[in-house]
């Protein structure tokens, strides 16, 4: 027998969410939503999360809520991660989803979310383990190597939209911001390789926004086709490819891009940036994209 349920996952820049039936290892998507709401912007230079984005997010809440109400779900559980970690007026985010949901969420650990992701990604996968997965965010990125279950995880602070408001101003980003960026991301990877063992894994899998659309790219495709780039294997130099054309292009010019979602187009060249470095720093050959990750092992947790 099935458990209807509803995942929600709020991160530095999108906020999603997942209703499914759960039985086992067996998950079927009733409904899957994502809207862009930005909660950190700004969290990097202020410590605090802005009262717009707050609003944004209660926005998105309210329409999750009366669709959990209207689909019959039993359990709720949404997570929150990198912003609301790190934001000094925390609590003002807490009570505002208390107020929509009547739940209250959890502000995981880098270490929890290393765990919800790897459990999303892995179950149906066809590949050799061990495998090094990723889950790259607005804020972190997530860093996780195992089999069956996790044997090492870190979570980095470097994200498409933190890596975007430190260091890349200019429209397209100049050579300079360019080399800062990489700096600072290529520190944090090695640092995370060398703390999960990354190196040594047979598979590299990449969750998120950023790496489905550098997939998507990747494989030309004319429109954002989830079964398409699920499990689809992105070849290293192709990866170093699309990134480097996304550097180059203004924001505009992203946006005109026919997979690009445009809440995404203004953070993307960071994140295409973090996501070849790790292709590069780890030695792999190609990435697989996952569509499923977080959201799916929370979805999971909550049929147990």
């Amino acid at each position: 027998m099935s458990t209807r349920v509803a995942a929600i996952d709020c991160g530095t820049n999108a906020i999603r969410l997942l209703i499914a039936d759960v039985s086992g290892d067996e998950l079927v998507d009733v409904a899957r939503r994502m809207e862009i709401v930005r909660l950190g912007e700004g969290v990097d230079r202020t410590g605090m999360l802005a009262p717009a984005a707050i609003e944004r997010t209660r926005t998105a809440l309210l329409g999750y809520a009366a669709e959990i109400a209207e689909l019959g779900v039993t359990r709720v559980r949404m997570c929150a991660t990198s912003a609301s970690r790190d934001a000094s007026n925390a609590q003002d985010f807490r009570d505002m989803v208390r107020g929509v949901l009547g739940i209250d969420p959890e502000v995981i650990t880098g270490a929890q979310e290393a765990q919800l992701s790897f459990d999303g990604a892995v179950r149906g996968l066809d590949a050799e383990g061990p495998y090094l997965v990723y889950d790259l965010g607005g804020g972190s990125t997530e860093f996780v190597t195992g089999t069956k279950s996790v044997e090492r995880a870190i979570s980095m602070d470097i994200g498409c939209v933190r890596m975007t408001e430190r260091h890349l101003h200019s429209d397209p980003p100049t050579a300079a911001e360019l080399a800062l960026a990489r700096a600072d991301i290529v520190d944090a990877i090695d640092t995370a390789l060398a703390a999960v063992d990354g190196r040594s894994a047979k598979t590299l899998v990449g969750l998120a926004g950023t790496v489905t659309t550098v997939a998507a790219l990747a494989h030309d495709l004319d429109e954002y086709d989830s079964d398409r780039i699920h499990h689809s294997r992105v070849d290293t130099p192709v990866v170093a490819r699309v990134t480097d054309e996304l550097l180059a292009m203004t924001v505009a010019e992203r946006l005109a891009l026919p997979v690009m979602h445009p809440g995404r187009a203004d953070v993307i060249g960071a994140g295409a940036l973090i996501m070849k470095l790790i292709s590069e720093r780890s030695g792999h050959d190609f990435v697989i994209a996952s569509e499923h990750d977080i959201l799916d092992g929370i979805a999971f947790g909550l049929a147990i």
